[in-house]
């Protein structure tokens, strides 16, 4: 009996130690990896294939190991930084202001797309429809993409919410691809989705785009309304106490990844994105502003990507 309760003491004392090792070993260290987590706005291969360059470049400048996780949802990214399952982590910036609220993680980098550091909703028509302006929109069929979806509902709504105008039918599409579909198609008569300038030789890059394949005539058929205010691009989030040293590191190399050749294209492949620029917390109080107006609750919204 004495010689079990010995063996089970050393056998505790053995987990007890290792775990407290594992806690002890410094961030960075090969059996403590930096974890690095990306949002699954894209399919999860297309990240995972991309990333294998940037994580090898990333080892090789800042003298650290990472790891990266691509969690199946967007609240999972967001709860990764609770339970420090995430020390830094690519993310859309309704889930950022979860991740701030609920665990103090800052954003410290923004992406740039097309050059610019914010993105914008839209709210479509068919020209067909008889609306030419937001009032027009009264008692109208309307299809939004999904609830948690910044530039394709919360945006547009606030304007209709300071026009005083209620569509009448309205339905959630998923996806920004549908709901132009929806309207092309005169099954609404209008709708809300992202917004991006077109290029300088006038090729548009709204949603519309997304179906000029299949509907080649889709510029003629489905006019813009209006254009929402701005919404800031998706931000680089910092756990809470990540050491400022690991912080500052990987922000240089990253930067520096981004400015080869073959940083634009990991970079393009895995969410469009042309380059990064610093940002602070306080870029972000617009949306919570917007988030306030419509009084929408964070996790709930999250919960339903």
């Amino acid at each position: 009996m004495k010689h079990t309760i010995v063996a089970v003491m050393s056998l505790v004392l053995a987990i007890t130690t290792g775990i407290s090792c594992k806690r002890d070993m410094k961030l960075g260290s090969k059996d403590n990896p930096v974890k690095l987590y990306f949002t699954p706005s894209v399919d999860a291969d297309t990240i995972a294939s991309n990333s294998v360059h940037f994580i090898k470049f990333l080892e090789k400048e800042t003298g650290l190991f990472f790891k990266t996780g691509i969690p199946t949802n967007y609240i999972s990214v967001v709860e990764s930084f609770g339970s420090k399952r995430a020390d830094i982590a690519v993310m859309n910036s309704f889930g950022y202001l979860m991740a701030n609220e609920k665990y103090g993680a800052s954003a410290k980098l923004k992406v740039l797309r097309y050059g610019h550091d914010y993105y914008q909703g839209q709210i479509i028509a068919h020209v067909d429809s008889g609306i030419n302006s937001i009032k027009d929109l009264e008692g109208k069929k309307f299809a939004y993409t999904d609830p948690s979806s910044t530039s394709g509902y919360m945006f547009p709504l606030k304007i209709m919410m300071e026009n005083e105008v209620k569509p009448g039918n309205t339905t959630f599409a998923i996806k920004h691809d549908n709901v132009v579909t929806m309207v092309y198609q005169r099954q609404v008569d209008a709708g809300a989705t992202y917004y991006s300038a077109p290029s300088s030789d006038g090729t548009i890059r709204d949603a519309r785009s997304r179906v000029k394949t299949q509907f080649p005539d889709v510029e003629e058929k489905v006019k813009i309304v209006q254009i929402t205010e701005k919404i800031p691009n998706d931000p680089f989030v910092f756990r809470k106490e990540l050491p400022a040293e690991v912080t500052e590191k990987f922000i240089a190399a990253v930067k520096k990844y981004i400015s080869t050749p073959e940083g634009k294209d990991v970079f393009e492949n895995i969410y469009s994105v042309g380059g990064l620029v610093d940002t602070t917390d306080a870029d972000y109080d617009g949306l919570r502003n917007v988030i306030k107006t419509l009084n929408i609750n964070l996790e709930e919204q999250l919960n339903k990507k």
